[in-house]
C-alpha cells in the first residue's frame, strides 16, 4: 500500500508539469494568432502556472459544484455519519473526511480532495435509499481507501486539468478553423516550432486526457475494494453493494465524462452495457471482474 501512495504522489508531480507544458504550448499558440508578439511567453506560463494552481487547490470544491453536491447532515444522515466514525477506527486515518450529498436516485459514491487531511466522501440520495448498513459500509470504506491511498489527489487534479486541456484546445480549434490565425513574416525559426508544437498540442490534447485517465482509474478501483475489504473484514456487504448498483437502471443527472471516473462505479448505464471486450477502454474494470477479484480473497 505505502509503495502505491508514493506512486500516486511521484505520478501527480508528473501530470502536473506535463499539464504545465501542454496548457504553456497552447496559450502561447491561441496568443501568437493574435499577433501578442513577445508577450505570448509570458501570457502562456502565466496562465498554465495559475491553472496548476488553482486545479491543485481548488479542485474539490470546482467537483463538487459541477456534481450539484449538498453538505451532509447528522440529523438527516445519521447512518452514514456513525458508518464513517466506524470506519475511521479500522482505517487509520487521522482526519475524517467531510460529507457531501448529491440528490439523484442513482446508487453511487466518489471521494474527491487534494488529501487526507482536506478529503470528501461523496453519495448519492439512491445510495442511502437502497443499500442496507453492510452494503454502505463497504462502498464508504471503498472510498476511505481512496483517500488513504492518495488516488483522490491523482484523480481531482486530472479531472480539472483534463477538462481545461480540452476546452482550450477546442478554442484553439475554432479560432483556427475560423481563419483568425495569422502569419507574421517577423516571426523567428524558434517561434514557428514553438507554435506548430502548440498545435499538436492542441490536436492531441483529447486524447491525451482519455488516455490519462484510463491510465490512473483500472488499477485503483481493484486496490481500494481490497483496501475495503481490510477495513471492514465483510466482502460480502461490498459484493452485495457492487451487484445492486450494477442491476440499478437510474442514469445520473450530473454524469459527465469529465467526472466518470472518480465514480465507485462508472455512472452511464450505456458504457456498462457494452461488450466485455471494450472494457479496456472503460475508465472502471467490469463489475464482474470486480466481483471476481473479491471472492478470491476470502
Amino acid at each position: 500500500m505505502y509503495e502505491d501512495i508514493q506512486k500516486n504522489k511521484i505520478k501527480t508531480g508528473f501530470i502536473v508539469c506535463i499539464f504545465v507544458l501542454v496548457i504553456t504550448l497552447i496559450v502561447y499558440y491561441v496568443c501568437m494568432a493574435f499577433d501578442l508578439g513577445p508577450f505570448s511567453v509570458v501570457i502562456a506560463l502565466t496562465v498554465s502556472i495559475l491553472s496548476a494552481w488553482s486545479s491543485y487547490y481548488y479542485s474539490d470544491k470546482i467537483i463538487l459544484s459541477i456534481n450539484k453536491a449538498r453538505p451532509a447532515t447528522t440529523e438527516e444522515n445519521q447512518q452514514l455519519v456513525h458508518i464513517l466514525d466506524g470506519l475511521m477506527v479500522s482505517s487509520g486515518l487521522e482526519y475524517r473526511p467531510r460529507l457531501y450529498v448529491i440528490d439523484d436516485p442513482q446508487p453511487n459514491a466518489f471521494a474527491t480532495g487534494r488529501n487526507p487531511q482536506n478529503a470528501i466522501i461523496c453519495v448519492t440520495s439512491g445510495l442511502l435509499e437502497k443499500l442496507d448498513y453492510y452494503e454502505l459500509e463497504g462502498v464508504v470504506a471503498h472510498e476511505l481507501s481512496h483517500i488513504k491511498n492518495y488516488d483522490i489527489r491523482l484523480s481531482a487534479i486530472v479531472s480539472v486539468m483534463v477538462g481545461l486541456v480540452v476546452m482550450l484546445s477546442d478554442l484553439v480549434s475554432r479560432i483556427f478553423f475560423w481563419g483568425s490565425f495569422r502569419d507574421n513574416d517577423n516571426d523567428s525559426k524558434g517561434n514557428v516550432i514553438l507554435m506548430l508544437i502548440g498545435l499538436i498540442a492542441v490536436i492531441l490534447a483529447p486524447i491525451f486526457g482519455e488516455l490519462m485517465k484510463l491510465a490512473i482509474s483500472r488499477k485503483r478501483e481493484y486496490l481500494a475494494d481490497a483496501t475495503s475489504v481490510e477495513f471492514t473484514r465483510n466482502p460480502d456487504g461490498l459484493i452485495s453493494a457492487l451487484q445492486k448498483l450494477e442491476e440499478d437502471p437510474n442514469e445520473l443527472k450530473t454524469a459527465n465524462k469529465s467526472t466518470a471516473h472518480m465514480y465507485f462505479i462508472s455512472p452511464f448505464k450505456k458504457e456498462k452495457r457494452k461488450k466485455k471486450m471494450s472494457n479496456i477502454w472503460s475508465t472502471h474494470p467490469s463489475t464482474e471482474d470486480r466481483i471476481t477479484a473479491l471472492r478470491n480473497l476470502k
